[in-house]
């Protein structure tokens, strides 16, 4: 298994990475939280995994190690792959899964597409207490000074529903209309911010 790829950044796609490490670019899909964070011509570093089919070899790319342990224990599920397994954590970061999870939270795992809801109680059912604990803080934010629709919006995007419920937080004091509110969260989390 390729563990972790080290190099500069010399492209970012909209679902990969190309990164060139000992002279070979090494292109890895990764979600929209992690390709974010990345910048063509600096350093990175991702986490990764191989998977090999008979068709294929994917390489597949995160922040860290615990965004990579997290998409391997998914996959133990029945039924999903590492497709869904991206798909999961695009929407859902491994703090939130566990929550989801631990909370027994089919709503919050159904915003994924392709979960209904009985792959959500399968994820319940077959993951409980298998993704460890909680690492960080999700921020808490009062319901009332956050527009739904517009995280809806960047979540239906590729965008993790945290970074973009903290990007609308901190973009709507002082704007004056929905659609400035959605534009100013997609720059903020465009620029890193998220």
């Amino acid at each position: 298994m390729i563990a972790s790829l080290s190099g500069i950044v010399a492209s970012v796609g909209i679902d990969h990475v190309v990164l060139e490490a000992g002279g070979v670019g090494f292109a890895c899909l990764a979600t929209p939280a992690t390709l974010s964070r990345l910048r063509s011509g600096e350093h990175a570093r991702l986490a990764t995994t191989l998977v090999v089919r008979e068709d294929s070899l994917t390489l597949f790319g995160f922040q860290d190690d615990d965004e990579r342990e997290t998409f391997l224990r998914v996959q133990t599920v029945t039924g999903i792959g590492p497709r869904l397994a991206m798909s999961i954590l695009a929407v859902l970061s491994p703090d939130e899964l566990r929550r989801a999870i631990a909370g027994e939270d089919l709503v919050a795992l159904q915003r994924v597409p392709g979960i209904g809801r009985r792959v959500a109680q399968r994820l319940v059912l077959e993951l409980a207490g298998k993704l460890g604990s909680v690492h960080g803080e999700v921020p808490v934010v009062a319901e009332a000074t956050v527009d739904e629709d517009i995280v809806a919006a960047l979540v239906s995007l590729g965008w993790p529903a945290r970074d973009a419920t903290a990007a609308v937080v901190a973009v709507s004091a002082g704007a004056d209309s929905r659609a400035e509110v959605l534009r100013a969260a997609l720059q903020h989390l465009a620029a890193g911010h998220g």
